[in-house]
């Protein structure tokens, strides 16, 4: 196996990941219009597919304009490949229609990748390595601070 998972379903990705100690996902408001999800445990790629689709159905039942993530996870950050299939597996399941500020308390490894996977796919996401920095995103926004378009990468 070449190790790359482009494009896999998320059957075969549940399949391919370690089972590890669940990642428990709690739910509160953000605000008026927003939903906030703090998400503890350890890192592992079925617990991540895990708490995104405990949010896409979140998201679905309660139509938030925003979305803050707060990610206490611990352990081995995903790979570039399988940011890039979790991401691939969520489209179209309605977080396009959400503004999602990701932030990472424990650090940024890969935060290029889920980001730029993220922008590409069209979502309107970011992520941070504090919760104070995604807080303000959502609330204000910030020119300086908005993902560079990827337009190019959707044609």
């Amino acid at each position: 196996m070449s190790g790359r998972m482009f494009g896999a379903p998320i059957s075969e990705l549940r399949a391919m990941a370690t089972p590890n100690p669940p990642v428990h996902a709690e739910f509160s408001r953000f605000g008026s219009q927003g939903m906030q999800v703090r998400v503890t445990g350890t890192r592992s790629l079925e617990g991540t597919i895990g708490y995104w689709t405990q949010i896409v159905e979140h998201v679905a039942r309660d139509h938030p304009r925003c979305l803050l993530v707060i990610d206490e996870l611990v352990g081995t950050e995903l790979t570039p490949a399988q940011w890039h299939d979790l991401v691939e597996t969520m489209s179209g399941k309605g977080l396009e229609q959400v503004r999602i500020a990701h932030a990472k308390v424990h650090g940024l490894d890969h935060v290029d990748y889920c980001e730029l996977y993220a922008n590409i796919a069209g979502f309107d996401a970011r992520a941070f390595n504090s919760q104070g920095d995604a807080e303000r995103w959502l609330r204000y926004g910030d020119a300086d601070t908005r993902p560079a378009s990827f337009e190019w990468a959707r044609r």
